[in-house]
């Protein structure tokens, strides 16, 4: 049954009874509009790439399909002093190459995390050492008290010290820089699946691996499983209506009414934690890509705030999402902050929009690249095109450059960073303010602090912010100190957010499965019936 986007918590939507799978097991065949950029699992911080890994390697911890914490590698946890967490690793564990999983490997995949290259540093911030107490314990070391150490983990993979040594691939990939070693296009996790053979944008196939730890539990009945990247809307609809393939994601949401009125099909739609935005360069002095020279028209707050005003997400939401989005006052899911609703959108107002930038300097306007995907979100190119109509009302034009994501991610993110312009989704790996305020507003820093904040948006006050968010146990507090940061980047005008766009999955009536409000799709709880 379709559900309407808004009408439940987003926590989690399970298709069917997911109890003891039938005897007969099954080969499952999905499609997502795009593949995995790596299968290095510290080389990109990308839903669906470490969705897709999440199948294979594993963390310390996991999450249910309501996103709750369960034990996963570490059978359990506890704080041993304030600023010190003692893991206690699951022993028997094997890698799926047979090698035992210790703490060793953990304090291995720490280092490799914090590595050149690795897309991943966040998982560890504020962790100041990593003591092997034995080969079953692990303590961290965190330089404050940290009430949300462990909530990124479930996508922090444990990788293999002898493994990855033995086959040259200490150091993780670096997409950004276009380089490869064995771990780009192998694996050896600990999880319930294991790779069998990879075709990069072609077909990745996966089977069971056997000896998993948690095999007792099993909740799947799949004997084997292939993914095929599909690019085309219309392909991948085709696809699953034919039985072609049992499950894919996204669902374009004109084709929705489509696979809800065949009788063999079905789609599963909600509400996803992930929030769409725009981000302007307001790093250097000037402008990669426009016609203004000597200077960063974005640099100037009343710049920003016209084309915040330019932009009509109430149009976008009728329009192209056909109503799988809602519209968006902050950088966060509303349901991952209490004090969400205390926010309020810029009103659309292009006239307003004119007169500022009139006032800034340009009453006509100027010229600017944008930079966008057109395989990662739902609908990300019809989005920027719609974006390109309306700034084009208020007198700038938009150059737009549409790319598949392995193009678009290694051409805007740090360290080359080459964008003027550009629309980003991003969904907090911990669930909690926290990771949005790190990760995408506070300023860059070598540590990883602001990795994707691509454009150089930078507030010293938001900064000692985001330090003391990490720290802080009160609850209330805390909740304002997130919403003063907020409330800043929001009278800066540093990012122009525009939704939440919805969760739209297609299957086949004969699929069991649960869908999850991160968007990552957990191969261990389907059954083909």
């Amino acid at each position: 049954m379709r559900k309407t986007l808004m009408a439940a918590m987003a926590a989690a939507v399970v298709a069917g009874a997911l109890a003891s799978p039938p005897a007969e097991a099954k080969t499952f065949r999905w499609a997502f509009q795009g593949d995995a950029q790596a299968l290095d699992p510290h080389s990109l911080n990308e839903t669906f790439t470490l969705g897709l890994l999440g199948n294979v390697y594993e963390g310390l911890i996991r999450r249910d399909p309501e996103l709750k914490i369960e034990p996963a590698l570490a059978e359990s946890w506890e704080i041993v002093e304030p600023t010190r967490w003692r893991f206690h690793l699951r022993k028997g564990v094997k890698f799926h190459n047979g090698n035992d999983f210790t703490a060793d490997d953990v304090l291995f995949t720490a280092a490799r995390t914090r590595a050149d290259g690795s897309d991943l540093k966040t998982r560890l911030a504020g962790v100041t050492d990593i003591i092997k107490v034995d080969d079953h314990t692990v303590d961290f070391v965190t330089d404050a008290p940290n009430p949300i150490l462990h909530y990124e983990w479930a996508t922090w993979y444990i990788m293999d010290k002898e493994w990855a040594e033995a086959n040259n691939a200490g150091s993780p990939t670096d997409v950004t820089g276009g380089k490869e070693n064995f771990a780009t296009r192998n694996t050896n996790g600990t999880g319930p699946f294991m790779l069998v053979s990879r075709e990069t944008d072609v077909k990745t196939v996966l089977k069971p691996y056997d000896g998993w730890w948690d095999a007792a539990n099993k909740k799947h009945n799949l004997t084997e499983v292939v993914f095929t990247p599909i690019g085309s809307d219309s392909t991948r609809v085709a696809a699953l209506l034919s039985g072609e393939i049992d499950m894919m994601y996204p669902v374009p949401v004109q084709d929705m009414n489509r696979l809800e009125g065949d009788a063999n099909t079905s789609v599963l739609a909600g509400p996803e934690l992930r929030t769409i935005f725009l981000g302007m360069d307001q790093e250097l002095d000037e402008l990669q890509y426009s016609n203004v020279k000597g200077k960063n028209p974005f640099k100037d707050k009343r710049v920003r705030e016209a084309f915040y005003r330019a932009v009509d997400v109430n149009a976008i939401q009728k329009k192209i999402m056909r109503g799988l989005s809602e519209p968006s006052a902050i950088m966060i899911s509303p349901f991952l902050f209490s004090r969400s609703a205390e926010f309020k959108r810029l009103e659309h107002n292009p006239e307003m929009s004119k007169k500022l930038l009139a006032e800034a300097g340009y009453p006509n306007g100027f010229e600017v690249g944008m930079d966008c995907p057109n395989n990662r979100y739902v609908n990300d190119e019809k989005i920027c095109q719609a974006v390109v109509a309306m700034l084009a009302k208020v007198g700038v034009k938009v150059d737009l450059l549409a790319q598949p994501k392995a193009q678009y991610f290694a051409k805007i993110l740090r360290p080359k960073r080459d964008t003027s312009f550009y629309l980003l989704g991003w969904t907090p790996g911990s669930f909690d303010s926290w990771n949005v305020l790190y990760n995408i507003i506070a300023t860059p820093a070598d540590d990883g602090r602001g990795k994707f904040n691509v454009g150089g948006y930078s507030n010293a006050r938001i900064d000692e912010l985001t330090t003391q968010v990490l720290s802080e146990t009160d609850a209330t507090k805390r909740d304002a100190m997130i919403h003063e940061a907020f409330k800043l980047l929001d009278d800066d005008r540093g990012y122009i957010p525009l939704h939440q766009q919805g969760l739209a999955w297609g299957k086949r009536s004969n699929i069991e499965l649960a869908q999850r409000a991160d968007n990552q799709f957990m191969l261990y709880y389907v059954n083909v019936k």
